[in-house]
């Protein structure tokens, strides 16, 4: 019950600290002579987790990053425009990332849970995923989850 408070509390936090900018409200400028002005668009805000563990309930987060993909990359993410790119590539489906052929990983089992909260293009998301290690997590989670 403790950790279930705790990720509780701290998914409140980070979602409120990273949609707070995005409050606002966007100003639209229908002259075609100013492309760089600002213009509406769907937001695009996430926080994500990692924790060591088989569910997210059950772990403590060790890291979180807030990715913001709309309408710049941006956050903490040390690889935002990439893994914005990804998940703009898969229209926001983590399912559908697509993973990293290239690479092997052992089949040794210590479980890891990445979540991601927030809203893609718009729309309300909350997932989670458990991999069976890390070097899975790195693999089949692309640059989104390599934190």
């Amino acid at each position: 019950m403790r950790n279930t408070a705790r990720w509780a509390a701290a998914g409140t936090l980070l979602t409120a600290a990273m949609l707070a900018p995005l409050s606002g409200t966007a100003l639209a400028d229908s002259s075609p002579s100013s492309p760089s002005s600002p213009s509406l668009y769907a937001p695009s805000a996430l926080t994500l987790t990692f924790a060591r563990g088989e569910s997210a309930a059950a772990s403590t987060p060790e890291r979180a990053v807030t990715l913001t993909c709309s309408p710049n990359p941006g956050g903490n993410h040390p690889a935002a425009a990439r893994a914005c790119a990804q998940l703009r590539g898969v229209d926001g489906d983590f399912d559908s990332l697509p993973g990293d052929r290239n690479r092997y990983c052992t089949m040794e089992y210590d479980p890891v849970v990445v979540t991601a909260q927030g809203v893609w293009d718009g729309r309300r998301v909350s997932y989670e995923r458990t991999f069976g290690n890390a070097c899975v997590k790195d693999v089949e989670g692309m640059a989104v989850f390599r934190f």
